[in-house]
């Protein structure tokens, strides 16, 4: 399966921060919108770095809670890698788990239209794996 069939089903909404928005409020953001990494875009709406619960979490164990006022910029990962969306989830779940790195925006050129999380990935590989299982099933007992 292609990232871009995922994305067909899954949706393709990105929440986004800027990188002036405080971690206090890109916590908050995170919690109420149940996910767990933000896209940070420019004013030019280019990506600049993606901000997760884990950086949040480590500014907060090395710095304390007034880290909480910084900007998204001081701590977002800058290195920003992304999915094409005519990669396979194979392929994508090889680079994350290599990477150790949980969420990838997907990007058409230098516009994003997506992002996938590792739980997307894995999700989609079960039902295509159970898919499979059941089509060979069905065709052994047809005989």
């Amino acid at each position: 399966m292609l990232i871009n069939q995922l994305l067909s089903t899954k949706g393709r909404e990105v929440f986004t921060v800027t990188p002036d928005d405080s971690l206090a409020s890109v916590a908050a953001l995170l919690y109420t919108r149940k996910v767990g990494a933000f896209v940070v875009l420019d004013r030019s709406d280019r990506v600049v770095g993606i901000v997760s619960e884990r950086d949040i979490i480590r500014a907060i164990a090395t710095s304390g809670g007034q880290s909480l006022g910084q900007p998204v910029s001081n701590i977002m990962t800058r290195e920003v890698f992304s999915a094409d969306p005519g990669e396979t989830i194979d392929a994508l779940l090889g680079h994350m788990t290599d990477r150790r790195i949980r969420h990838l925006p997907v990007m058409e050129g230098e516009r994003l239209v997506g992002i996938v999380s590792i739980g997307d990935l894995v999700k989609a590989k079960i039902a295509a794996t159970e898919y499979e299982a059941q089509t060979l099933k069905a065709y052994i007992t047809a005989g």
